[in-house]
Formats: structure tokens, C-alpha cells, sequence
């Protein structure tokens, strides 16, 4: 079966703790604390691996977790930094939270590469807290916690086209004429149970990704059959043919057919109608002539709406070229981005926020907000890059501390003081 979808355990390292130890030498009475820092657990990290193409590697295996940081040592030694855990997923695959459902990642485009949740930073050894009235501190500073979340991997395919119809209509037979592609091909219902991805080469070096996507039926997008598993791989695309049999050697309607498939598309995700279709009426060898009522009631019901209709057939090859051609002025109308789903959750966020928080007034009148969750947010997000910064205040704004920060009269301009970070506040 195609592995297209996988719920895993994924579990930072924790960081390594603090040590406590004092420098004890024949000559050095007073050697003072020496205890060294824990060092950082290890990151999760998803990759793009361009020779994988399904997620079968998640389907036999749940837990996965990065290593630990060691525990500092004496004479002021650092803890071992623990192993970043590295996970590689194809091109096109969203993780996602799944409890929530909402985006983590997309590892698709450009975004080659995501630390998906860092490791916790070691902590301090007891040589950071001696002061001059407390010259033997006997504690250090434990390392930050792991953090552990199922996550769902959804591999949606990558292709320019998306071919799609009802099963037995020649799908597979016209990507393996039209393409390098190898699917596996027979005269029965669901022969195909994963998108197969073929790359068309047309004159002047234009080319384009065609996916042949599994036979749909009515109910799928409320996941009747295989539906949901299928139809995904249809959002990614920028152009679909509807391919249907001109011959009627299943008995079917083909303009039934692809309304009740356009009817799926429009229940699944309402944006997949926008895309440009056209009509690939198969299977014209095994009429008398080129047209014939069929492809007429075709003509007559969709091209009045700019859907065009081509007669073809996928085992003769007679009528692909003009086909394929209408395909590829479509495409270069279309935008040339791939379409990327935007992350909307950050686990760190949500992994700590049940601990309590404090906001107080300093005398110079900043707000001090401290507590274990602010100071581990901190501790994990990069807010010196922009999108970490947006990802604090998504944060903050979700907590209710700038809810509160409001309702103890804060104003634009004022200071925002947390663990050695300085913010002035803006509505």
C-alpha cells in the first residue's frame, strides 16, 4: 500500500544539567566552584530526501527521539552536546500537529531543511552563581526540557498535472505513453493504488510533471473508499484533465462522471475548481470515426464553459499531441510557484503553556514578566529573526499576557522586560 500519510512520536533531547563541584588542589585552599555547564539536547530536524517518494519508513516505527545533552562536569568541563536526530521525508510532504492539525511544516520549494523542535539548552554550572556574599554556591541550574508531540506526516505529490477520473478510464496507459513512467497497468477496477509521477517532454525544451491520480469515486471526500488518501495529492497541481471513456465500454456517463468528480473536488476544497481543466475523451480506437455522440454530449455540456474536449487514444497515441500542447499553454498561464501551506503552529509554543507567569512593575515603571514558561520560550525561539519573533507574540498573545499586559495599563511606547529582553510595546 502507498504510504502517504504516518503518525509519529518525535521528542527533542533534553538538555544536560548543570554541575555542582568545587576546585579541591594541594595548593589551592580556596579554589571556588568549578562545576561545568550540561550541554544542549539534540535537535529534531526534517529533511527532503529527492529519492524518497512515500513515507514507508514511518509506517512500522512510532517513536523517534534526538539524543540527550550530557551533565557537566568538574574542573569547569561542558557537557557533550547531544546528537541532532535527522528525519527525511520526500519533497512535498506537511507535518502537521496532530492533535490540532495545524502546519508545522512544508517541506516543499525551497524549505529543504526544518528544525522542527530544539533541543533544551544545557544548564548553568554552580560556577555561574558565585557572588561576593555567596562564594560556595551548592546548586546549578537544571537543563531545559525535552519536548515530545505526535505529529502527522501527509505526503501530498508535487506534479504540474493532475490526471484525474473515474477507475478503468486509461489513466495509466496514457501516462506510460506520454511519459517514462512504468505504472502497473490492467483491465480492472483500482489497479492503481498510489499517484504515479511522470515528467512529459514537449518540443523546445518545455516539460512538465504529470500525475496519474488514483480512480475516484462518488463519496470521496468524505472519505468513502480511498478518497481523502487520493485527493490530496490533486492540491498541489496546476492543471487537470478529466479523462473519461469516449467508448462506453464501462456503461458509464462521462458527463455524470466528471460532474460527480468536479461535485468531490468542490466538497474536498472549493480552490481546486479554480484550477484550469480539460477533457481527454479516451478510447476513440474502439469507435467507428473520431466523434461520436458521446463526445458530442461532452462538447456541449463543458466547452460553453472554456473546458476543452480532445478525442484521444492512449493505446494508438492519436489525438495526445494536440492534448498535451492545449496542456502546456495552460500551464504558462499559471502561476509558477509551487503552493506551499504556510506553518501555523510552533510546538514549543503550546509545550509549556499551563505554567504560571507573574508581571510585575520595575522602578523605573517597565513590566517585568517572568515564569518557567516565558523564560523556556525565550530559551527556544529565536527572537532575533522575524519569523521567531512573530511566533513569540503568537505566544504572548495566546497566554493572555498582553491581554493582561493591557489590563494593568500599559501603553505604546512602554517597556516590556523579560529575562534580559527588552520590548517596547506596540499595539
Amino acid at each position: 500500500m502507498f504510504a502517504d500519510r504516518a503518525k509519529i512520536i518525535i521528542k527533542s533531547g533534553k538538555g544536560g544539567d548543570g554541575h555542582v563541584s568545587f576546585r579541591r588542589e594541594k595548593y589551592v585552599p580556596d579554589g571556588g566552584p568549578d562545576g561545568g555547564d550540561g550541554g544542549r539536547g539534540g535537535d529534531v530536524i526534517f529533511v527532503v530526501d529527492d529519492g524518497l517518494n512515500t513515507l514507508t519508513d514511518y509506517r512500522h516505527r512510532r517513536k523517534f527521539a534526538a539524543e540527550p545533552g550530557q551533565e557537566g562536569g568538574k574542573k569547569n568541563c561542558h557537557g557533550k552536546n547531544g546528537a541532532d536526530l535527522v528525519l527525511k521525508v520526500p519533497e512535498g510532504t506537511i507535518i502537521k500537529d496532530a492533535e490540532t492539525g495545524k502546519v508545522i511544516a512544508d517541506m516543499s520549494a525551497d524549505n529543504r531543511r526544518q528544525i522542527v523542535l530544539k533541543g533544551g539548552k544545557g544548564g548553568l554550572g554552580n560556577q555561574h552563581f558565585a557572588t561576593s556574599t555567596m562564594q560556595a554556591p551548592k546548586y546549578a541550574q537544571p537543563g531545559q526540557d525535552a519536548i515530545e508531540i505526535e505529529v502527522m506526516l501527509e505526503l501530498k505529490v508535487i506534479a504540474d498535472v493532475g490526471l484525474v477520473g473515474f477507475p478503468n478510464v486509461g489513466k495509466s496507459t496514457l501516462l506510460s505513453r506520454v511519459t517514462n513512467a512504468k505504472p502497473k497497468i490492467a483491465n480492472y477496477h483500482f489497479t492503481t493504488l498510489q499517484p504515479n509521477l511522470g515528467v512529459v517532454d514537449l518540443d523546445g525544451s518545455f516539460g512538465f510533471v504529470i500525475a496519474d491520480i488514483p480512480g475516484l469515486i462518488e463519496g470521496a471526500s468524505e472519505g468513502i473508499g480511498l478518497g481523502h488518501e487520493f485527493l490530496r495529492h490533486i492540491e498541489r497541481t496546476k492543471v487537470m484533465i478529466h479523462m473519461v471513456d469516449a467508448a462506453g465500454t464501462e456503461g458509464r456517463d462521462p458527463v455524470a462522471d466528471i460532474k460527480a468528480i468536479n461535485k468531490e473536488l468542490e466538497a474536498y476544497n472549493p480552490d481546486l475548481l479554480k484550477k484550469p481543466q480539460v477533457i481527454a475523451a479516451n478510447k476513440i480506437d474502439a469507435i467507428y470515426g473520431d466523434e461520436n455522440e458521446v463526445i458530442e454530449n461532452l462538447r456541449n455540456a463543458f466547452e460553453p464553459e472554456g473546458i476543452k474536449v480532445f478525442p484521444i487514444s492512449a493505446v494508438s497515441g492519436k489525438g495526445l499531441k494536440e492534448l498535451l500542447y492545449e496542456v502546456k499553454n495552460l500551464l504558462e498561464k499559471c502561476p509558477k510557484e509551487v503552493t506551499v501551506y504556510e506553518a501555523e503552529y510552533d510546538p514549543a509554543l503550546s509545550f509549556y503553556k499551563d505554567e504560571p507567569y507573574t508581571i510585575e512593575r520595575a522602578d523605573d515603571a517597565a513590566f517585568v514578566v517572568e515564569g518557567p514558561k516565558i523564560e523556556k520560550m525565550l530559551g527556544y525561539t529565536n527572537i532575533d529573526s522575524e519569523k521567531g519573533f512573530l511566533f513569540f507574540q503568537r505566544f504572548l498573545k495566546e497566554q493572555g499576557i498582553l491581554k493582561e499586559l493591557e489590563e494593568r495599563g500599559i501603553e505604546d511606547g512602554d517597556t516590556v522586560r523579560m529575562y534580559g529582553h527588552e520590548f517596547d510595546y506596540y499595539k
